[in-house]
């Protein structure tokens, strides 16, 4: 089927659109070494993006006995921004996937844990920005971050019908966000979830590589005109 104006893609930003991982684990170890821990480099951290900074930092410091959360999170921010951002390239396939949906009239917006500009920087920063209608993110000082409630705030703040709205993640965050609001949602597996946590979630399909995304997206939404979400 083809697309038009009336349809709305929520993307998730990280492990979804970009490639953060590398830039988020090297931030984590430049403040364990600001708060006088070296990087226990055995950690499995493979589960980092997506979590809201706050649970994120707490969960990583009390594996060290460390509950310098607040502060941990200031200097998480420093270092992020200074350095870890700008190596979060777009994974292969995602920027011809957005330009297309952008130009069949798709509205197209952000549903990101990440501060707003913060998510903002980084899609200025991939030549990507100009694509989409809105971004929905965490407040600066990173409350806010609840996937329910920035997908919420898309479909209020820009009038979406949530039966004309597909969201696309890569983390039980973002299918469970999009289902608390009644929102369809595709599990993207080239991120940082696993294809058992995507369909124990309860993702409406899976999609393996950007370069079918843009199938999975017309298959989903023809799904939803023939079968309604309740």
């Amino acid at each position: 089927m083809r697309l038009h104006q009336s349809h709305t893609v929520l993307f998730d930003l990280d492990g979804t659109i970009i490639r953060s991982r590398d830039g988020i684990v090297e931030s984590i170890h430049a403040v364990l070494r600001d708060l006088g821990h070296e990087p226990d480099l055995s950690m499995d951290l493979t589960w980092v993006v997506g979590p809201p900074l706050e649970e994120l930092i707490g969960h990583i410091l009390a594996h060290y006995g460390d509950d310098r959360v607040h502060e941990a999170m200031a200097l998480y921010r420093k270092h992020y921004e200074s350095g870890g951002m700008h190596k979060s390239p777009v994974f292969e396939h995602m920027r011809e996937v957005i330009e297309t949906l952008s130009a069949e009239g798709v509205r197209l917006f952000v549903a990101t844990s990440k501060p707003r500009y913060l998510a903002r920087k980084i899609l200025h920063m991939r030549g990507l920005v100009q694509y989409f209608d809105g971004l929905s993110g965490a407040r600066e000082d990173e409350s806010g971050a609840e996937k329910p409630e920035l997908i919420a705030a898309v479909l209020r703040e820009y009038a979406v019908n949530r039966e004309d709205a597909l969201m696309i993640g890569d983390r039980r965050f973002d299918i469970s966000g999009a289902h608390a609001n009644h929102v369809r949602a595709l599990g993207v597996l080239w991120g940082y979830g696993t294809r058992e946590e995507l369909v124990q979630a309860g993702a409406d399909a899976l999609v393996s590589q950007p370069a079918e995304l843009l199938a999975a997206i017309r298959q989903q939404f023809a799904a939803a005109e023939a079968h309604p979400h309740t």
